[in-house]
């Protein structure tokens, strides 16, 4: 298959990039790669595929945000996240489905806490609203074309490569896994939890 990952700079879509390139044609995307896109930026995406052509899946691991208290005083800091996470995801999404070949797949990725935490009221906001936009998607996407999200929550070498106690984290590996199932297997419109195997 021929596959666009953005955010394939990061942790997560590096390593997924690096998963498929051993059986799939990668191309990787990214704000500061060779192949450039943001998703905050609309025209961007669509250079991004007039320039990719026709593709078999695309995988967006590039959603992310910082944890905001409710009162922050500034508006755009507690809503950081929308334009790019949210909204930047959807129309990432209305795009590819001209550019998805018959029977391709689109993969967008939320995130999870497992309890509560300071700071993430717009964070689980915006995860919430982007898989309940993926499950009713699901039976309106033309051409056989199937949407998914994963739903990754910490990852534990992340946390480790932050100092922080890891215990709580996903392998990498495990995370990586979710978005290959949700591109080689046939789930539609299903928010992918990523744990230990």
């Amino acid at each position: 298959m021929k596959i666009i990952v953005i955010g394939a700079t990061g942790t997560i879509g590096r390593a997924v990039a690096d998963t498929l390139e051993t059986e799939h044609e990668v191309i990787r995307a990214s704000r500061n790669g060779s192949t450039q896109v943001d998703l905050e930026i609309p025209g961007s995406i669509d250079a991004l595929f007039d320039t990719v052509g026709g593709v078999d899946a695309v995988i967006c691991c590039a959603a992310s945000g910082r944890l905001t208290p409710v009162t922050s005083p500034s508006d755009d800091e507690f809503t950081l996240g929308l334009k790019g996470k949210l909204l930047g995801q959807v129309m990432l999404l209305r795009r590819g489905c001209d550019h998805v070949r018959d029977g391709g797949s689109v993969t967008l990725t939320s995130g999870v806490f497992k309890e509560p935490t300071p700071g993430s009221s717009f964070g689980a906001l915006v995860n919430a609203g982007l898989e309940a936009f993926v499950q009713a998607l699901a039976i309106e996407m033309p051409r056989g074309l199937r949407v998914n999200v994963v739903s990754p929550g910490w990852v534990k070498e992340t946390l480790e490569k932050l100092g922080m106690d890891s215990r709580g984290g996903t392998p990498l590996s495990d995370v990586v896994h979710s978005y290959i199932q949700a591109v080689t297997g046939s789930m539609q419109g299903q928010t992918l939890t990523p744990s230990p195997r």
